[in-house]
């Protein structure tokens, strides 16, 4: 399983960002949204497969960025919580698609978490 950074500049958002984000949460196991526009995302694809989905649904003149990370990160003033990929109730087992994640202690607002993206 790898994880991507996957992020995206759209010059007219309310065109295509809600199918961007469906075409996202639907290629692998698991995604997070820390950031408005910035997505890890957990699949067992490589990463030029994760760009070739996704380009298609680009106008020439957005941006995307997807890059392969390693099993840590840092955020600040924003949290990490994975969910399983987006399926229909019947293939659901246990009625929900979050993925459970340690509880962090509370901390300043300004202060750096390092959090594990892998599981």
């Amino acid at each position: 399983m790898r994880n991507f950074l996957v992020s995206y500049d759209l010059a007219n958002p309310n065109r295509n960002k809600h199918v961007l984000a469906t075409a996202i949460m639907s290629l692998g196991h698991a995604w997070a949204r820390p950031l408005e526009q910035t997505w890890y995302i957990r699949a067992e694809l490589k990463g030029t497969d994760v760009e070739a989905r996704l380009a298609g649904l680009l106008d020439t003149d957005d941006g995307l960025i997807v890059q392969e990370i390693e099993d840590e990160g840092r955020l600040t003033n924003t949290s990490l919580r994975w969910f399983r990929q987006r399926r229909t109730a019947f293939d659901i087992e246990d009625a929900t698609n979050v993925v459970a994640f340690p509880a962090l202690p509370p901390r300043a607002q300004s202060e750096q978490t390092e959090l594990p993206l892998a599981s």
